[in-house]
């Protein structure tokens, strides 16, 4: 067995795998980068190396930085996460060349499985279900046009070295077709250092799901059952599950079997995934091999009982797997939501800066450790409170990870998990994954890869998500109100007969658009408990909730609880379920006034391109003067590894360009002035 390894990445994954080491007596060594110096994976590890610039191209990789890393420091062998250089063959056979152990499978295997082209003629030759498409690297824009009409709309446009929805679109015209491939070709080159472009039919009302393989070196081969990833936006998977709640115990088998034969067919010695897309018939077709570990690996872990990390570093070290196809049980379900440094309310554009506030939910499942009895809860991580989210990587905080003893066990214990996880300073992908673990579509497990699109057309608001009790929301208000008042009426040092009086009778004014306020009338009393009457119905609440806490947990009517409350000024925001109020909680007299207050509407910005986002400004293609079109660009802004571009909403003239092309962007800073 190794004595040291090295980790050539950053964030949750590192911090994962020096975990494994730490339980297997392995000492590591941490790279970064000079926007990870102070990153909770360099704190973790025994040694640390500095790569270089923040920008991943001068660091994360940089092959020759990290191999001569592994020689300075005498690690024996590299773990490469996912991502950066986890499926790069040339990366994995210099690795080998130089006398270190690639912790994944040989540089043959990635050549041939990590590479989707290639890949697909594999599959074919393996007798693998493949779907229709054009295999060869696509030259130019007018020709995936061609390929697309030829093949017949929609279709996916796909980086061959793509990876977690970088470098992929569909196109379902011959317009987006030829905007596709131009982005999906720069994100490529950006991402990967590889610009291949290729072509495939787009199943509509598809399912993904994909099968864990791990393969020796003794040639045995194994699956772990399936994961499903169907609940995606814009071809980022958002909540992962095993098992899946679709597909029957013959399609399970039957996949595991393709995915084993192809395993086989290129010699794999490693953890992988195998892809694919089901159709509502159970009928699967191969996607796509992923030649490394997976970020919803712990999902497997739960269901099965195993490590995978620790797995993947006992094949590398040339044992063979501890178990066969015959051993493996599958207990529980487990869901993985991907906690992403994103503002759902803002079309889920990226959110960087410091956490200024972060406290997962208590955690009774710890990775790399044994799995309790009856399930829990666990967060996978690489951040902590205080550090920063920086606009260079990709944008996940956190994995949050659940088992429970069914799927609706699970759903209840991950909707409690994201009630209690608390996240200030930047925004995240939290408020969202409440409202789907809500959705009835999901409960009832009726969904596809579509799903999102056809639920939030327009986007995800707070007020499009109907909470099962909105009452509950108004006497929470209230109760949290009434600890407030019970403060002020304690404070010592009041005039006699002018104290502080607490009064049962209020109103719970809730903010609505443009000034249309709804006010609720409430009573409020202690009764051993904070009881609240909200129209005709009776809430008892019980909490040690203290005033400076955001999380709060409790009681309500004897079901457990727990939700999010903070002060806004004078407003109280509750968040529970995914479902938001801002709250602002009056005497009845306060309330009449409140009616009388005029409503004042933001500033007029219809004259400004604003940066929806922080990032770079890649490219600003308008000067002073130029007409443009609706639909024509207008800007380009680089953030976390995503080309977001931007388009006139309308036509006009720009009268003035107010960012310059390579300078950093806060979010709603001016870009361009319009006549």
């Amino acid at each position: 067995m190794f004595k040291k390894i090295l980790i050539a990445n950053r964030g949750e994954i590192a911090c994962r795998v020096i975990k494994t080491a730490r339980k297997m007596g392995i000492a590591t060594v941490a790279v970064y980068s000079e926007a990870d110096r102070d990153a909770r994976h360099v704190q973790l590890a025994d040694e640390a190396v500095l790569l270089g610039p923040a920008p991943s191209r001068e660091s994360y990789l940089v092959a020759d930085k990290i191999i001569a890393a592994c020689k300075a420091t005498g690690a024996e062998a590299v773990h490469p996460g996912y991502g950066f250089l986890s499926e790069n063959a040339e990366f994995a056979r210099r690795v080998e060349e130089e006398g270190i152990v690639f912790i994944g499978p040989k540089h043959a295997s990635i050549a041939a499985m990590g590479d989707k082209i290639a890949s697909k003629k594999l599959a074919n030759e393996a007798k693998v279900n493949t779907i229709p498409g054009w295999n060869e690297a696509i030259a130019s824009p007018e020709q995936a046009v061609q390929i697309a009409r030829d093949i017949g709309y929609p279709v996916m446009i796909k980086a061959s070295a793509g990876g977690g929805g970088k470098g992929l679109r569909v196109a379902w015209n011959d317009k987006e077709a030829f905007d596709g491939f131009s982005s999906c070709r720069n994100e490529a080159r950006n991402s990967f250092g590889d610009d291949r472009v290729f072509i495939e039919k787009f199943v509509e009302e598809p399912r993904h799901i994909e099968i864990q393989v791990l393969g020796d070196s003794q040639g045995n081969v194994i699956y772990l059952w399936e994961r499903e990833c169907s609940i995606q936006r814009r071809h980022q998977k958002v909540i992962e599950e095993a098992p899946s709640p679709f597909i029957s115990e013959a399609t399970r088998q039957a996949m595991g079997a393709q995915a084993v034969q192809l395993a086989k067919a290129v010699n794999y010695q490693s953890a992988g995934t195998v892809e694919f897309v089901v159709g509502k018939d159970q009928r699967f077709y191969f996607l796509e091999m992923n030649t490394r570990l997976q970020v919803e690996h712990p999902v497997t872990e739960c269901i099965t009982g195993l490590d995978l990390v620790e797995l993947m570093i006992r094949v590398a070290a040339g044992e063979p797997l501890p178990l066969q196809q015959a051993d493996l049980k599958r207990e529980g379900w487990a869901i993985e939501c991907r906690i992403n440094a994103e503002d759902p309310f803002r079309n889920f554009l990226p959110s960087t800066g410091r956490l200024v506030k972060y406290r997962p939910p208590v955690t009774t499942m710890e990775a790399a450790a044994p799995r309790p009895a009856d399930g829990g809860v666990r967060v996978d991580t690489g951040v902590y409170e205080g550090g920063e989210i920086p606009m260079y990587y990709d944008s996940m905080i956190a994995k949050l990870i659940v088992h429970g003893r069914d799927r609706n066990d699970a759903i209840a214990k991950m909707r409690e998990a994201l009630d209690g996880f608390v996240i200030r300073g930047i925004n995240s992908s939290i408020p969202f994954q409440a409202a789907l673990l809500a959705h009835p579509r999901f409960v009832s497990g009726q969904f596809n890869t579509g799903f999102i699109a056809e639920q939030f057309p327009s986007g995800f608001r707070a007020e499009d998500v109907q909470h099962d009790d909105p009452k509950f929301l108004v006497a929470l208000a209230a109760a949290v109100n009434l600890r407030y008042m019970m403060r002020a009426a304690g404070l010592s040092g009041q005039m006699p007969g002018h104290g502080f009086v607490v009064r049962e009778d209020y109103v719970v004014v809730i903010q609505g658009e443009q000034g249309n306020d709804t006010q609720v009338p409430v009573q409020v009393k202690l009764n051993g408990g904070i009881v609240v009457e909200v129209d005709g119905k009776s809430y008892t609440f019980h909490s040690d909730w203290t005033l400076r806490d955001i999380r709060i947990s409790g009681q309500c009517n004897g079901q457990a609880f727990t939700a999010q409350v903070e002060r806004l000024g004078l407003w109280l925001r509750i968040s529970h379920h995914g479902t938001r109020i801002d709250a602002l909680v009056l005497t009845p007299r306060g309330a009449e006034f409140h009616k009388l207050m005029p409503y004042k509407a933001p500033p007029d910005t219809s004259k400004f391109l604003l940066a929806p986002m922080p990032g770079l400004l890649a490219d600003v293609p308008v000067v002073v003067g130029q007409k443009v079109l609706a639909g024509e660009k207008l800007a380009v802004i680089e953030a976390m590894k995503m080309e977001n571009i931007l388009f006139a909403q309308q036509d006009g003239e720009v009268a003035e360009v107010l960012a310059t092309k390579g300078e950093s962007l806060s979010v709603d800073q001016p870009i361009v002035r319009f006549v």
